[in-house]
């Protein structure tokens, strides 16, 4: 954020100033490790090539803070830096296959309680269909006790009729023989 490579400052003042910004920043992770301001400017602005870099991230490095591969400060470690990349990744992959496991649960409960559904109707036809059997059960009970009451009747009636016949073929054979007895006197 501050700087982008040791390069860009041009002249001391600009590198002291963004250094004297970055240690009011700065909390050491180890107490222990704490240099002069003087010392760590003298690392940084010895004259051996390559040497700068080098000493900056090192102490730098033991302050807890470190360069990435764009020479961007950081305050993470870069292996701290990449595992954390990770972890966001597995993260992301993994909130992804909650939410399509979420999507494959959501579209199973809609199954479920469609064919649950289709359960409770098929159901309900059944009792109605259950229920209309029984009705025409109870319609037939009652038409075969009227049936049965009135074979009964014609029963009565018949051996009414029948009695009433043998009466009146008795009455005719008497009438019958009357009659011939008449016939036969005259």
């Amino acid at each position: 954020m501050l700087f982008s490579a040791w390069n860009a400052f041009p002249d001391f003042l600009t590198l002291f100033s963004a250094w004297k910004r970055l240690t009011q920043l700065w909390v050491p992770v180890q107490a222990s490790v704490q240099y002069p301001l003087a010392y760590i400017l003298e690392q940084i602005f010895s004259r051996e090539p390559g040497r700068e870099t080098a000493m900056a991230k090192d102490i730098l490095g033991e302050a807890g803070l470190h360069f990435d591969e764009l020479n961007k400060l950081r305050v993470l470690d870069p292996e701290v830096t990449q595992q954390t990349i990770e972890l966001k990744e597995e993260c992301k992959d993994f909130v992804d296959k909650i939410g399509q496991f979420q999507k494959i649960v959501g579209g199973l409960l809609e199954l479920v309680d469609q064919l649950a559904k289709e359960a409770e109707n098929e159901k309900m036809k059944a009792i109605g269909a259950r229920n209309l059997l029984k009705s025409i059960a109870k319609q037939r009970e009652a038409q075969q006790q009227q049936l049965q009451a009135l074979i009964a009747e014609k029963k009565m009636q018949l051996e009414r009729y029948r009695v009433e016949y043998e009466a009146l073929c008795k009455v005719e054979a008497e009438q019958n023989e009357f009659i011939d007895q008449f016939i036969f006197q005259k």
